[in-house]
């Protein structure tokens, strides 16, 4: 585990809402993950990569933010990194309502390379949701077929614009500047949880993150 310090800059955006710019001084709580500034497709970003290689998975962890409903509104692009597996499809997303152990948590995420494979099973894998320890997404496909998991259109290296929205035991994922949701959750699997908030990514990821918004509501 390291400490990245590397500002969050936190402006208000309305009675319940902050922008939290990754590029400046605040701090993250770095786990198996190691972050730097860097510019991609002409923005100014927080790159986040294994550390060390091959450790499976990326996360940063906001400090002294709690979250319970609300909406997560941030900017994200993936790349297979050197390392990655064939099985790997640069997985990246938010984690949320981290507890304090940091074991357990709510993560949605995406799959850039799935969105347009030649495949539509693979296509139909496109986004993904599932709650850490207990029900890994294996678990939530064997069990609930297609459930939690839908098709999406996106691509590897791409800027993606991604809005979860909390209440209680539901979530809805919604990608771009679309209206509708892509993806429902009615039964998060935490129940009606608090906890922090973390950029996520699966192994094989090179991970950007941009434009980072939490709104809170009551």
């Amino acid at each position: 585990m390291l400490l990245l310090l590397a500002v969050l800059l936190f402006c208000s955006d309305g009675a319940h809402a902050q922008k939290i710019q990754l590029t400046h001084p605040g701090i993250l709580e770095l786990w198996n993950t190691r972050a730097e500034i860097a510019t991609y497709r002409g923005r100014r970003a927080l790159k986040l990569t294994e550390n060390p290689a091959g450790s499976g998975q990326l996360l940063a962890i906001i400090h002294d933010h709690s979250f319970h409903n609300g909406t997560i509104d941030i900017d994200v692009a993936a790349v297979l990194s050197k390392t990655a597996a064939a099985s790997d499809r640069g997985f990246i997303g938010i984690a949320f309502r981290v507890q304090p152990d940091k074991s357990r948590y709510e993560c949605i995420y995406i799959r850039p390379t799935n969105g347009r494979a030649q495949d539509q099973l693979r296509r139909n894998h496109s986004t993904e949701y599932e709650s850490l320890p207990d029900w890994p997404w294996y678990r939530l496909r064997r069990e609930n077929p297609g459930a939690y998991e839908s098709y999406a259109d996106m691509a590897e290296g791409e800027w993606i614009h991604i809005k979860i929205a909390v209440h209680g035991t539901k979530a809805a994922l919604y990608l771009g500047t679309a209206a509708q949701p892509c993806l429902l959750i009615n039964d998060l699997k935490l129940g009606d949880a608090h906890g922090a908030i973390a950029l996520w990514g699966g192994s094989g990821t090179v991970g950007y993150f941009a434009n980072l918004k939490i709104s809170n509501n009551a």
